[in-house]
């Protein structure tokens, strides 16, 4: 029987956060954190909300994750990402030790293997993982973001 909660399920619940983001303003990044084929996180960006820059939708789902857990490691985790995470989460990624990484959209400026960022070397990467709508929603974004200055 095949399990229905894949890379591509977990990817559309990625999504709808990416979906809440964009409604409040946010640049539509969305996160989800999986255990056990369980979400154990949700997040999306909440830079402007809380008017930091750090604010990333894998950094809140890090917290909230390990939190859930009860410990700051997330080796049995999953993290699906709507976009390629930048240096910063990668760099998290490595602290929490992260057992894979699933995104969807690459980001060839700000992606961390653009810059090169290592991640921890048991961390698997999964990439381009319903890609088009997740960049789909990047684009809609910035357009409507343009043609309101």
């Amino acid at each position: 029987m095949q399990n229905p909660f894949d890379d591509t399920y977990f990817m559309k619940r990625a999504l709808q956060e990416a979906e809440m983001a964009f409604e409040k303003g946010e640049v539509p990044v969305g996160a989800v954190v999986v255990c056990k084929d369980k979400i154990i996180a949700r997040a999306h960006n909440l830079t402007e909300t809380l008017n930091d820059v750090t604010a990333h939708a894998e950094m809140q789902a890090f917290t909230s994750a390990a939190d859930f857990l009860g410990g700051k490691y997330l080796m049995d985790c999953t993290l699906y990402v709507t976009l390629e995470p930048c240096q910063m989460c990668a760099g998290a990624s490595y602290w929490t030790q992260i057992g894979k990484i699933v995104f969807g959209a690459s980001d060839e400026q700000r992606g961390y293997e653009k810059l090169k960022t290592t991640l921890h070397p048991k961390t698997e990467v999964v990439r381009g993982v319903l890609a088009e709508d997740c960049s789909k929603i990047m684009k809609r974004f910035f357009i409507e973001k343009r043609n309101l200055n």
